[in-house]
């Protein structure tokens, strides 16, 4: 008899994800059969128990064309419609039981052509509305293999789901294995036989008794013999005892051999722990006198990687809160080996769901550098990022390599959107689950501190952006108390609402007046600054941290002092680890509230995106609340920016509705890279720190609604948060190196010349497109000059003293001899002034005309001359990006086709069929690009 027993690999790959929640008839479906699904909704998220309404699925496939986890295929359902064919049937006489028959085959009900392989099917229950779910535990999509019509002999454990369970004295414990074939199938609880019985399937009722029990279940048809196992314990009545003095949440390391774990859970009955370090056999957690907290000591280990999750009553199986790395068993496969080498294995088969990993005994990373100076406050010019629309290969080695270029830009400070471990792989990060985990899709730990140690050493800061509003299911703080009736958390959850508190909340809410999301909260930050030697945060929605219930902006954003001790409480915690961190509030609220945060030291976003763009299009345009002293504020602390990760980009606005004047047009390429130019003048010479989205400092012209396939799908939050065209070729394109030049000039300014951060200065208020800003410091005396207008106009006392001026980026000099003298500006055109002759810019003076010529753009056209009736091809190369209209006309000028083409095209080459059947003669192709008239003859005979 030949014994064959299935990897851990293999047997994951053939068991369904969610076993008790969903079961077919039959157990082993294939492609080419009927099945029976059924659904348990008091598994999973439960979030249709007991609904008492009709029940409807929506389903789809995952097929061997997915590109991810869940990625679903061949979706027939819609969300939110009662379509009778969806609706499921309760099965008679079982409670929250619910079937429903795919008739013919699986491959016909989904229309799946017969090339391509399913490999699981994909579910949500819901009722009729969708406004209720049954998903999988913590809110995850429920899969059920499809398997393959040659299937070797298998088995599944049906139940129970969870293959470790703690439970009471006496409860019972069903256990349901089904087979592919007959089967002499026993059971053994920690080695004693319990029963046997031949067939295809066993039931078998366990009736829980004291201690830890590992149950196995074996089946063998005389040639393979297959095992299956989970584990089982009950809590024992131990004494309480506090964990020793400095035990900190989560997970502390005592040494290269020893841990100790620290859950705070109050409320709870028990706690045990489960992982590589015991087996995956429970043991027991110590609680604490005061009941609320359970810990353990670990000793006997060994350096190396270990996987662990708690286990607590109600059957519930989580992370750590406070885990630094977790695993993902949906997600962690889709990492690139080259962003995380080695990358830990989960723990398949021994656990469910998201788990902490430890990892014992490693190698201390050395900092190159330990005296980093962060840059002043005033002086501060961030660049803010998301590394997966930033680099192609999404990874912090790559991020190190653009250092350089950063550098020549000259920013000094570098905002990192999310990088705790989120949702998914692909994100803005927002949808944070463990938020004192590095998320592993952009590298490991060493490779992050690399990054920071290599910022630091150029002196550039390193900012987290922080989600401290909400927290998303996969959280364990969501799981811990949950109210799986009404699907929120639940009323004694010590960290979130169980409804949110103010209209902007996504995910779910933090209550930051409770002790426990202040102790959270806390050492999540210190963690960060101690651990990895960031400079600071930018707190995402500030203005969410309220017990104040809202339901419109207006009355959230008025003052609030609950949520100005809170804010002050967490800087205090910051600055107590990390003196001089930067605390940057994503804030919004009333002005004298963000005057008083202000005032304390922390740093408020100043969004200035409208006005500027106004101005940058032609349209009317204050600035005046880019400037900190406009909003009677004390400290310069305003991070004015004209571009962030959440607003549409000023050139995609600039080309599609800019203004125009006669000949003089906004939404040609050049002429909206200039006064992107004029922008950005004004952006970084009024004092106080900037911020930069990415690429901005390029002309950056793709809507932040692009979508995956190339289309702007307006207002599309999916399509907005979808991936983005990464152009570092534009860095090599004139007009646009131009800019960068600029914002690099400017940048050099602010951060050397004591005058940029005076607070002596006048900006032009109100709506004038002639634009004047005068800095006055001992230094020197600066005159910022510029017309957002839309035709050339004259400027009354654009100096504030007489005497000499210096023009900065012609090099030019003019000699004042009035301050009532006027000068003249064309559309767009700018100037800054200093009473000291300066250095050249660090890109060199400007040309006189402040203009640049770019390389023009060709056409061939071939073969030429054609014959009738043949349709030659058009190539077009351009030099940069741009609008453009290709129109056929005669000799004569007069249009003989449609417009062959209108609208934006990319850098490159591109190519045209010219239109067939045209009578012999000569005709011209046009093409204008910008500001370029191109004609080409083409000659059919």
């Amino acid at each position: 008899m030949r014994i064959f027993i299935l990897s851990l690999l293999f047997l994951v790959a053939m068991l369904p994800s969610v076993q008790a929640q969903v079961y077919t008839d039959p157990y082993f479906p294939r492609a080419d059969q009927p099945v029976t699904i059924y659904f348990d909704a008091t598994q999973g998220s439960g979030g249709l128990a007991n609904c008492n309404c009709p029940v409807y699925l929506h389903t789809g496939l995952i097929t061997a064309q997915s590109t991810s986890p869940n990625d679903w295929k061949f979706v027939f359902t819609t969300w939110g419609v009662a379509n009778p064919a969806w609706q499921m049937t309760p099965v008679p006489g079982q409670p929250n039981l619910y079937r429903f028959t795919i008739p013919g085959s699986i491959r016909a009900f989904y229309s799946v052509p017969a090339s391509e392989t399913i490999l699981k099917m994909a579910f949500v229950f819901r009722n009729a509305t969708g406004s209720l779910e049954g998903k999988g535990p913590g809110g995850s999509d429920i899969f059920y293999d499809v398997y393959p019509a040659n299937l070797p002999f298998t088995g599944i454990l049906l139940t129970p789901a969870n293959r470790t369970i703690v439970t009471d004295a006496g409860s019972a414990i069903p256990v349901r294995f089904v087979s592919s074939a007959t089967a002499n199938i026993q059971v053994f609880d920690n080695g004693a036989l319990l029963t046997q019985t031949n067939g295809t399937s066993l039931d078998y009722t366990i009736s829980a008794t004291p201690g830890a029990h590992l149950i196995e279940v074996v089946a063998n048809n005389g040639s393979t013999e297959i095992r299956e196992s989970f584990s089982y314990a009950v809590a024992q009545s131990l004494p309480p005892a506090d964990p020793p003095a400095g035990t900190k949440r989560g997970i502390n390391y005592l040494s290269d051999s020893s841990i100790r774990l620290s859950l705070f859970a109050p409320g709870k009955q028990y706690a045990f722990v489960v992982g590589d370090f015991n087996n995956w056999s429970p043991q027991q957690l110590q609680r604490s006198t005061d009941g609320n907290t359970y810990w353990i000591d670990i000793h006997g280990l060994t350096p190396g990687n270990y996987a662990f999750q708690y286990l607590l009553n109600g059957g519930l199986a989580i992370a750590d809160p406070y885990s630094t790395l977790v695993l993902d068993p949906a997600h962690d496969p889709w990492i690139s080996p080259s962003t995380w080498p080695g990358l830990p294995a989960y723990p398949s088969g021994r656990a469910s769901g998201i788990v902490s990993l430890i990892q014992l005994g490693t190698t201390p990373y050395v900092w190159q550098t330990t005296n980093f100076q962060r840059p002043p406050k005033e002086k501060l010019v961030i660049y803010e990022l998301l590394i997966r629309d930033f680099v192609a290969a999404r990874n912090y080695q790559t991020l190190i390599d653009t250092l350089d270029y950063l550098e020549r830009l000259g920013v000094n400070a570098i905002e990192l959107m999310p990088i705790n471990e989120f949702e998914g792989n692909e994100s803005w990060g927002y949808n944070a689950s463990f938020h004192m985990a590095l998320d592993k899709y952009y590298g490991t730990p060493t490779d992050f501190k690399r990054f920071v140690d290599a910022c630091h050493q150029r002196g550039i800061a390193v900012i987290l952006d922080v989600v401290y509003n909400h927290a998303f299911g996969q959280c364990p703080l969501v799981q811990l108390y949950w109210d799986s009736a009404n699907s929120r958390p639940a009323a004694n959850n010590p960290w979130l609402n169980p409804i949110a508190r103010h209209p902007f909340n996504v995910g779910y809410d933090f209550n930051h007046e409770a002790q426990a999301t202040k102790d959270y909260v806390t050492q999540v930050m210190q963690y960060w600054l101690t651990e990895y030697r960031v400079d600071g945060f930018r707190v995402d929605l500030s203005k969410g941290f309220t017990q104040t219930f809202t339901t419109d902006n207006t009355a959230m954003s008025n003052y609030d002092q609950s949520r100005v001790n809170i804010l002050k409480y967490y800087a205090d915690r910051v600055w107590e680890v990390s003196p001089g961190a930067y605390v940057i509030l994503e804030h919004f609220a009333a002005n004298n509230e963000e005057q008083a945060l202000s005032a304390y030291g922390m740093m408020l976003w100043g969004n200035m995106v409208h006005e500027f763009n106004e101005g940058t299009m032609g349209y009317s345009a204050n600035l005046n609340w880019a400037s900190w002293q406009a909003r009677s504020w004390t400290q310069p602390n305003l991070v004015t920016y004209m571009e962030s990760h959440d607003e549409e980009r000023l050139m995609y606005k600039n080309l599609q509705f800019g203004n125009i004047n006669g000949g003089y047009n906004t939404r040609q390429l050049n002429t909206a890279l200039r006064r992107m130019e004029l922008a950005s003048v004004f952006l970084y010479a009024i004092p106080g720190p900037r911020m930069i989205w990415q690429f901005g400092e390029l002309g950056y012209d793709y809507s932040i609604f692009t979508c995956s396939n190339g289309t702007v799908n307006n207002g599309d939050t999916g399509c907005k948060l979808q991936p983005k065209p990464i152009r570092w070729d534009y860095y090599q394109q004139p007009a646009r190196r131009r800019l960068f030049d600029i914002n690099s000039a400017m940048i050099h300014l602010k951060k050397t010349h004591a005058v940029f951060s005076t607070n002596n200065y006048t900006l032009t208020s109100g709506t004038d497109p002639r634009k004047k800003l005068h800095l006055l410091h001992p230094e020197m005396n600066v005159a910022v000059l510029g017309n957002f207008g839309m035709s050339q106009s004259s400027m009354s006392s654009p100096f504030p003293s007489t005497g000499w001026w210096y023009e900065y980026f012609t090099g030019d000099s003019i000699q004042v001899l009035s301050t009532s003298t006027s000068m003249t500006l064309a559309a767009g055109e700018y100037r800054l002034y200093t009473t000291v002759k300066l250095p050249p810019p660090p890109g060199g003076l400007l040309t006189t005309s402040r203009e640049i010529s770019p390389s023009a753009a060709a056409m061939t056209i071939a073969p030429n001359p054609a014959a009738a009736g043949i349709s030659p091809q058009l190539l077009l190369a351009l030099p940069e990006r741009g609008t453009i209209r290709l129109q056929l006309t005669d000799i004569a000028g007069r249009t003989v086709s449609p417009v062959l083409y209108q609208g934006m095209l990319d850098m490159g080459e591109h190519q045209f069929a010219l239109p067939e059947g045209l009578p012999a003669g000569v005709y011209l192709v046009r093409l204008e690009h910008d500001r370029q008239l191109l004609v080409q003859r083409w000659l059919v005979h």
